[in-house]
């Protein structure tokens, strides 16, 4: 992988300049950056940051990457939920654009389980040829969202958009949401 023309995208609110610019410069090394402050989406979450990374979910990004980085993005991010307490105070979206779009939404309210998801994140890695197994899968699926479950302290599979349809994750099979 190359890091020439890879645009990463950031969208956000809520998140201080100095969030900002210490993500930049992580990630400013392997991708050219467009950034969007929005106005407030979910009035749940005093601040929130989505994270488009054009690249597929598996083992040569975290390589291509590098591991020392990727410490460096999980150890912001902590510090982003440490400044900001306990309860819902920030959302983090992590979209990797690869066939399937595999996205993680990290919205747990104590640190705890929040600082435990970040850890957990790469993985899910292991997982991901059995979630991807096409007997199991909706067909034609375009992408697959993950949510963190601090009941189970782990990674789950929510949501998975098929043919302009959704599908729910529930025990081991996938329901269509009418």
């Amino acid at each position: 992988m190359s890091e020439n023309g890879l645009n990463t995208h950031l969208r956000y609110y809520g998140i201080s300049p100095w969030e900002i610019e210490v993500l930049y410069s992580y990630l400013n090394a392997r991708f050219s950056i467009s950034q969007e402050e929005i106005e407030q989406e979910d009035e749940d979450f005093v601040s929130f940051l989505d994270w488009e990374i054009p690249l597929t979910f598996n083992e040569e990004f975290f390589k291509w990457f590098e591991f020392k980085r990727w410490e460096q993005i999980k150890a912001v991010f902590k510090e982003m939920k440490r400044r900001r307490g306990s309860g819902n105070a920030i959302k983090i979206r992590i979209n990797f654009l690869g066939n399937p779009k595999i996205s993680f939404v990290l919205d747990t309210d104590e640190k705890q389980w929040y600082d435990n998801a970040i850890e957990k994140l790469d993985f899910v890695l292991e997982l991901l040829p059995y979630h991807m197994n096409p007997e199991k899968l909706p067909s034609d699926v375009s992408e697959l969202t993950y949510k963190f479950d601090a009941k189970a302290t782990r990674w789950r599979l929510n949501f998975a958009f098929a043919k302009e349809k959704k599908y729910v994750f529930r025990g081991d099979t996938w329901s269509p949401v009418s």
